[in-house]
């Protein structure tokens, strides 16, 4: 059976991405719940009119694995502002001289309420293994993951 674009089933996801000018594409998510968002090459290439691919990858990144993590310790009920979260991603150039990303350097910094939270030594072991985006990408991309806490204590850090 066909999809169409922005409908989702079990294990799959469909949407389009239409060129509006230069290196600016239109990225239609669902047309009947999400906004569109703008991409774009930064200068000289683009017009940095929105965030490029390697953005897209780091915050998918640093987003999946702060939700992965904030799910786990409230398991759903999450309040307002528990986890502010800093990404760093690393451009290399491979032996072509073709630019990569290198690696991903993720921090997560928790509120003084989650640093607290009861389930936090148990979400700590937990939460990357069930950040899909993470999990899949570490397969080719270094990521490493620190947890601080309101005081910037050192709970957590990973590389894989």
């Amino acid at each position: 059976m066909g999809e169409e674009a922005g409908q989702q089933e079990e294990g799959r996801f469909t949407f389009e991405l239409e060129q509006t000018e230069g290196y600016e594409f239109k990225v239609d998510f669902d047309r009947r719940k999400l906004p569109g968002l703008l991409m774009d090459e930064p200068p000289p290439l683009g017009e940095g009119n929105g965030p490029n691919a390697s953005r897209l990858l780091a915050a998918a990144v640093a987003n999946c694995l702060s939700a992965s993590l904030i799910h786990c310790i409230y398991k759903g009920d999450v309040p307002a502002a528990a986890v502010r979260t800093r990404v760093t991603c690393r451009l290399v150039r491979n032996a072509r001289k073709r630019l990569r990303i290198g690696g991903l350097d993720v921090r997560l910094k928790l509120s003084e309420d989650a640093a607290g939270a009861n389930r936090l030594t148990r979400c700590l072991d937990l939460f990357e293994d069930f950040c899909v985006v993470t999990a899949s990408i570490r397969q080719g991309i270094p990521v490493t993951v620190e947890v601080v806490d309101h005081e910037d204590n050192v709970l957590k850090v990973s590389a894989e």
